[in-house]
């Protein structure tokens, strides 16, 4: 085996042989520790192998050179992952005194604004285009589940944190690993970064992937939903990131796809929706339909990504800098 990245980083890639045949792995190494060159790992195969297209990776399962003998994170009692072969202690940001009668309640309502990702591949566009609008303004990301679990999976989202367009990053549910810290629930993720960690504006979505069967209500876009209610209940003014499409070749995905109507029918509340500037529907859903401008041409020249599931799709990443703007704008309203 061979090792690409060094080993205080979130993930390693590296370069195993299975039954002769050479191939790429990724290590997770919070799970399974740091790898060297020559270590005898465990794989699984089985993503890469359904050809699951941007989410199959053959995913190291465990180092039995040097990774049985892990220290865990000391004090922690609570389980990311539980009841599967790959639970861990992680000490939740919300965590309060164990002995307290009754816990402090939180600070409600939040009264700050927050978006709801579909898709992960809609951070970028859209974290940039909030900073684009200038003041400032602190966002931070909560990774949700819906997509992949691990929170140092994202290499956008490293790059947008060294690059001041993230102020933070925590991970939420069964995501883990957030650069900032894990919470047990969306819930808390949101009060935390945007109490404690001092985030004017937050972002809720998945990380990179998304699971999904065809079916209207079988997919990961369906978190959104959950987001969504989570944000309205804390008090935060929400707003829907659609999920948009110019070159996908599936038509339930063209203009606004079957996964965010889906959660627009769904929704209990209404919620504002960004698109780009001509493109809200003639129809009343009772959302609201927010038309912006954006400038596809300047995000374009940063370098961060500009095709989704491998494809350019202009609108996909219009709908993401709509967003942008748009919970900036909410900020002011504050």
């Amino acid at each position: 085996m061979l090792v690409a990245g060094p080993a205080d980083a979130p993930e390693q890639r590296l370069s195993v042989r299975i039954d002769g045949e050479r191939r790429s792995a990724i290590a997770d190494v919070g799970l399974v520790g740091a790898s060297e060159s020559g270590d005898e790992v465990v794989v699984n195969v089985e993503a890469l192998e359904l050809r699951l297209g941007s989410g199959g990776f053959d995913i190291v399962h465990v180092n039995l050179t040097r990774g049985l003998g892990g220290s865990g994170t000391a004090g922690a009692h609570v389980m990311k992952l539980n009841y599967t072969s790959l639970q861990h202690a992680v000490a939740p940001v919300e965590e309060g005194d164990p002995q307290a009668t009754t816990p402090p309640a939180p600070q409600l309502p939040l009264g700050r604004p927050a978006a709801v990702l579909a898709l992960h591949g809609q951070l970028a566009p859209l974290a940039w285009a909030f900073a684009r609008a200038g003041g400032g303004a602190r966002l931070g990301y909560v990774q949700t589940a819906g997509g992949a679990l691990p929170g140092g999976h994202s290499c956008v989202v490293r790059e947008l944190r060294e690059g001041g367009l993230l102020a933070g990053h925590l991970t939420a549910g069964p995501a883990f690993g957030g650069l900032d810290g894990d919470a047990i629930t969306t819930a808390a993720a949101l009060h935390h970064g945007l109490t404690a960690l001092g985030w004017d504006a937050a972002v809720a979505g998945p990380g990179p992937g998304i699971l999904g069967s065809g079916s209207a209500l079988g997919h990961g876009g369906l978190q959104a939903l959950d987001s969504a209610h989570t944000a309205l209940a804390l008090g935060c003014e929400t707003v829907l990131v659609p999920r948009m499409s110019s070159t996908d070749p599936r038509e339930r995905h063209r203009g606004v796809s079957h996964h965010t109507r889906t959660v627009l029918e769904l929704l209990l509340a209404p919620v504002s929706v960004a698109v780009p500037a001509g493109h809200a529907p003639g129809s009343d859903d009772g959302h609201r339909w927010v038309e912006r401008d954006v400038d596809p041409a300047g995000y374009a020249q940063t370098g961060l990504p500009t095709r989704s599931m491998g494809r350019e799709d202009p609108l996909f990443f219009a709908a993401a800098l709509a967003a942008g703007g748009a919970l900036h704008d909410m900020i002011g309203g504050r």
